[in-house]
């Protein structure tokens, strides 16, 4: 099964259940903001899946929202720890391995940003996981990080879920144009 396929299953679910948005949108955003995990599930694009149903169902945005920021702040909050307890050792798990200019990338990024490329990397790809675990590496400073990256989190969230809903809204103003 693809990605784009367990997308649509995945937000199918979430239309089917929508007592579970929350915590379905948690999971994701922390597996899209943990280093390793990132690399491999592309969850925004569920996260925008998720977002067109906040206008389309009875799913409230705030719960969803809180849940997808809280996930997406505490998986780069887990990469930080990583990077900062194994420091270089980190570049020889897989996958990881397999990808081995995504750390000097994210390095480079980091330093030349500072504390803005925590912010900045929360959009962009596999730098989303990877400059918080830079961060913990080179040890940046606990509460600087944390601070961009809680606010990083939940700018990120609201983007994606209102990106969805924004997108679903158009699609249906113009089909009932047709």
């Amino acid at each position: 099964m693809g990605v784009e396929n367990m997308v649509h299953e995945l937000v199918g679910f979430v239309k089917d259940h929508q007592g579970w948005a929350a915590p379905i949108v948690f999971v994701l955003a922390f597996g899209e903001s943990l280093a390793f995990i990132s690399l491999l599930v592309p969850a925004w694009s569920a996260l925008i899946g998720v977002g067109a149903l906040i206008g389309a169902s009875d799913i409230s945005f705030w719960p969803v929202w809180i849940a997808s920021a809280l996930g997406a702040a505490l998986g780069d909050w887990l990469s930080y720890w990583l990077g900062y307890v194994f420091k270089d050792r980190v570049a020889n798990v897989w996958p990881l391995s397999r990808h081995p200019q995504v750390l000097p990338r994210a390095e480079k990024f980091m330093k030349s940003w500072g504390v803005p490329s925590i912010f900045i990397g929360r959009f962009f790809g596999p730098l989303r996981a990877a400059v918080p675990l830079v961060a913990g590496i080179f040890e940046m400073d606990y509460w600087r990080f944390q601070i961009a990256n809680f606010s990083s989190a939940f700018v990120w969230a609201a983007t994606l879920l209102l990106f969805g809903d924004v997108a679903s809204k158009l699609v249906a103003m113009l089909w009932r144009a047709l």
